[in-house]
């Protein structure tokens, strides 16, 4: 059996991933919402890890609630992107914040 501190090695390896690629790169709307579900990815690891580690069932089952707001949330992001894509032509984040007006 693979030990506890293994999983959340793990888990916080993604998570410090995912927030470099917040840091590193702010300019394209995409690769921001890919390193948010990274990070909701690492969060559910270790929600799954300590589950199983104190036997506890719930936590698994908060994790399929996680991943559905997860899958909603990126649909959302994406649906907006396009529509903003097909209005000014681009996803760049330093010329999306500016408004009509």
């Amino acid at each position: 059996m693979i030990p506890l501190s293994h999983y959340l090695t793990l888990g916080a390896i993604l998570f410090c991933i995912a927030v470099a690629g917040i840091f590193i790169n702010r300019k394209n709307v995409i690769v921001l919402l890919m390193a948010i579900e990274l990070m909701l990815l690492a969060v559910n690891t270790n929600f799954v890890a300590f589950s199983r580690y104190l036997g506890d069932p719930s936590g698994q089952v908060f994790v399929f609630f996680i991943l559905t707001v997860a899958a909603a949330e990126a649909a959302i992001g994406l649906a907006i992107l396009v529509v903003l894509f097909r209005n000014r032509a681009t996803i760049n984040v330093t010329e999306i914040d500016s408004l009509k007006g």
